[in-house]
């Protein structure tokens, strides 16, 4: 198991749930990281889905670090002020 796991190049609404799945699987497995580097098209649902994944991880007594945040979802969880609830990394 890798301790890094991506995600794809779309998390919106419409793929959030199957999303969400996913990387609970990989955090159950022992992922302490994320890299969003592949993630082009999303929407405010990237964010919930990214701080589920990190309540996941310090359920688990880890934490779950975010790589490759782009820019502008960066911006957008400034804009809604749960920046400071990402575990972010450059």
């Amino acid at each position: 198991m890798s301790e890094r796991f991506a995600t794809g190049a779309n998390l919106t609404h419409e793929s959030a749930k199957a999303a969400l799945s996913a990387g609970f699987a990989q955090i159950s497995a022992g992922a302490t990281a994320v890299d969003c580097a592949a993630l082009t098209q999303f929407d405010s649902s990237a964010l919930a889905v990214l701080i589920a994944w990190q309540r996941a991880a310090r359920e688990r007594g880890a934490s779950l670090a975010v790589l490759n945040l782009p820019p502008a979802l960066a911006s957008l969880a400034r804009a809604y002020g749960v920046d400071s609830l990402l575990n972010e990394r450059h």
